[in-house]
């Protein structure tokens, strides 16, 4: 994948497929200098021992439609060729009926050439909101310049019952909120 927000639509897409109600991605540049830390983290059905140590195994997939798996594979790459690493926890529902989930954190290093883009992370953010707009979403990306958060739970709590966060109005008061939250921190 040739931007990193791809990579967080894929695993967000794996943390809805896995049945999670919370999915929590944080983007931090500010905790180790040169280093950008990439947190995906759900409350979905998570993933036996076996499969959290063949996850990054391209040929380890829960698909049906074909035999290949690459999200994972390709964030691994790309974490590694910057110089970092890719780390995955997970509790699995049937160990951890009540505390389960996947975390799945990615370490790049920002001064590598090989650092992919972060890419279009507004109409990323946009799209997993739209087609599951019953889930909850924290977004959080801090930079030296400042901090861009997003919580659908705040949200629901100003919009009420009634309208959903899938509605048009909705969706372009968060993507004009993230633009306008990104231009500040540039």
């Amino acid at each position: 994948m040739k931007e990193l927000s791809l990579n967080i639509l894929d695993i967000s897409q794996n943390s809805l497929k896995a049945g999670a109600k919370n999915v929590s991605v944080i983007l931090d540049e500010v905790s180790k200098e040169n280093t950008l830390i990439m947190t995906i983290t759900d409350d979905g059905c998570g993933m036996s021992e076996e499969t959290v140590r063949n996850v990054t195994d391209p040929f380890c997939t829960s698909r049906k439609t074909r035999k290949v798996g690459l999200g994972i594979p390709l964030l691994k790459l790309a974490a590694e060729q910057t110089g970092g690493y890719i780390e995955i926890s997970s509790r699995h529902e049937s160990d951890y009926p009540d505390c389960h989930g996947t975390t799945v954190k990615a370490v790049f290093g920002t001064d590598s050439i090989d650092i992919a883009p972060l890419g279009d992370i507004i109409s990323t953010l946009i799209v997993i909101i739209q087609g599951h707009p019953d889930v909850d979403y924290l977004f959080r990306h801090t930079k030296p310049t400042g901090e861009v958060v997003l919580d659908t739970r705040e949200m629901r709590e100003v919009l009420g019952d009634g309208i959903s966060l899938a509605d048009f109005e909705v969706l372009e008061w968060m993507r004009n909120y993230l633009e306008e939250a990104y231009s500040e921190i540039k």
